[in-house]
């Protein structure tokens, strides 16, 4: 990024795409002072290195969605170099824009229940992240907790820790940039946001783990490496590393089979089923689980 400079990206994708889902999805996790929906325009502020910026997308004419970055002034004179952004393939992934939705729900139709669904939703897809640490400490503040206090502990931990934009326009919501693994390394999470000792010590060995090894959150592993990687994480389930693998490591079959909202969406006369159960049903749907995923939490009331 480049202070006072303005870029703007027309990028296709494959109709359907349901742009309404994925602003009302992304708008319940909205980290505050980070990120906002607004009707139908996501906004987020991003970081590389001393340069910040103000990243924008929304639909644009046809079947592509228009993405404007504005630099911003750096809040800091020091700090590492800023690095290349591939800002078309970052937002593609945030939005799943390479996804072919006709095989995934061809695939998914398999299973009369889910045909349902995929009627009902076409053109579903699995948000991504922008950033796999921000996503990372995201999916731990939201253990055991629903989606809203999950967010509003965000918001406390970007006002605690984040950086404030130098030049931030405070009615425009965004207002810092999240937190780096070299700043939660060594804060005191749990103190600042009143949360279990056990949840801060989990998001600090996160962030070392960020440090240690860059490509942490690099796609291309394959699902099992990936979940058994995040796994030796102190506080890291299987809950938390399925729900990483699914949105920040783009893996298409990753699905945290003990969500209770996953459990709740299948309940019928027989009653809701057990983890065991929807893993073994969930056969019908690979290699596309987190596809499912999102129809199941699409269709029930209180998706997790």
């Amino acid at each position: 990024m480049h202070p006072d400079r303005m870029t703007t990206l027309h990028l296709a994708y494959t109709p359907p795409l349901d742009w309404a889902w994925l602003c009302a999805y992304l708008a319940a996790r909205a980290i505050p002072g980070v990120e906002s929906v607004r009707g139908g325009r996501y906004a987020r502020t991003i970081r590389a290195g001393r340069d910040v910026g103000i990243l924008s997308v929304e639909p644009g004419s046809g079947a592509a969605l228009v993405v404007r970055l504005e630099a911003c002034s750096s809040p800091a004179v020091g700090g590492p170099p800023s690095p290349a952004i591939d800002l078309g393939a970052r937002v593609s992934a945030l939005f799943d824009l390479a996804a072919d939705p006709a095989a995934i729900e061809a695939a998914l139709s398999a299973d009369p229940f889910m045909a349902g669904l995929v009627a009902a939703r076409p053109g579903l897809r699995v948000p991504g992240a922008w950033d796999g640490f921000e996503l990372g400490v995201r999916a731990i503040l939201g253990q055991q907790v629903s989606v809203a206090a999950a967010t509003r502990l965000a918001g406390r931990l970007v006002a605690a820790f984040g950086t404030p934009l130098a030049d931030a326009a405070p009615e425009s919501g965004l207002t810092h940039s999240f937190p780096g693994p070299e700043v939660l390394v060594e804060a005191d999470v749990a103190l600042a946001l009143y949360m279990p000792r056990a949840r801060g010590a989990a998001i600090r060995a996160l962030a070392a783990a960020a440090l240690a090894e860059p490509d942490l959150f690099a796609p291309g592993a394959g699902l099992e490496a990936s979940v058994s990687r995040l796994k030796r994480l102190r506080g890291i389930g299987d809950w938390t590393a399925q729900y990483i693998a699914m949105r920040a490591l783009r893996e298409p079959d990753a699905m945290p089979t003990g969500d209770i909202g996953l459990l709740r969406a299948l309940e019928d006369a027989a009653g809701r089923p057990t983890a065991r159960v929807l893993e073994a049903r969930s056969g019908l749907w690979r290699p596309w689980r987190a596809y499912a995923v999102m129809h199941l939490w699409a269709s029930d009331t209180g998706p997790a």
